[in-house]
């Protein structure tokens, strides 16, 4: 059976749900449970018709103005960039587990763009929560699982900047650093 491929992925959008808003941009890196990267996959989106960008989001991003300029930059019409990650996810050597902190937000993101713009899922209906794992390995309740409260060990010296593709690669490489804590196979 092919090895799990870790989908560490990242989105910035400009509002709460899609349809109404927005994925501005969207991160994957691709890991093997030994903290290999595999490959990385970043891609811009222009707005979708008839969208608009929601009050609060728009007020949080005004905190992160060089974020946003990142995530605006060269966008492409979901209409080709989703395929496009659709076919990059079926051609990595194993079995694609999205990895998402938090999975609620991004998976809902990803999923919806790829059901609108694609048909289907590679992932199938499944997300892998980082903050849910580091619940089960500490044994603690979930929303004591803030990044700030993880074990030292878990973090590499990694930029968090609110650019998709950075937070993937942080996200992910905490997720497989919680493999090795846990003896997970081949970690």
């Amino acid at each position: 059976m092919p090895d799990e491929i870790y989908v560490s992925t990242d989105v910035e959008a400009d509002g709460p749900i899609p349809g109404p808003h927005s994925m501005l941009s969207l991160a994957s890196v691709a890991y093997r449970a030994d903290k290999t990267v595999v490959d990385e996959f970043t891609v811009n989106l222009a707005p979708l018709p008839g969208a608009a960008p929601h009050v609060r989001t728009m007020a949080w991003w005004e905190g992160h103005p060089e974020a946003l300029a990142r995530a605006r930059q060269d966008p492409e019409d979901p209409a080709t960039a989703v395929p496009r990650y659709a076919k990059w996810l079926r051609k990595l050597p194993g079995r694609v587990v999205f990895v998402g902190q938090p999975a609620g937000y991004d998976f809902m993101w990803v999923y919806w763009y790829l059901m609108r713009f694609h048909g289907d899922s590679p992932f199938g209906h499944s997300a892998l929560d980082v903050k849910t794992y580091a619940m089960a390995l500490l044994k603690r309740d979930y929303r004591d699982c803030v990044k700030g409260a993880l074990p030292a060990a878990w973090a590499d010296a990694l930029p968090h900047t609110h650019v998709a593709l950075d937070d993937a690669r942080e996200q992910g490489a905490m997720f497989c650093n919680m493999l090795r804590h846990n003896g997970a196979p081949g970690a």
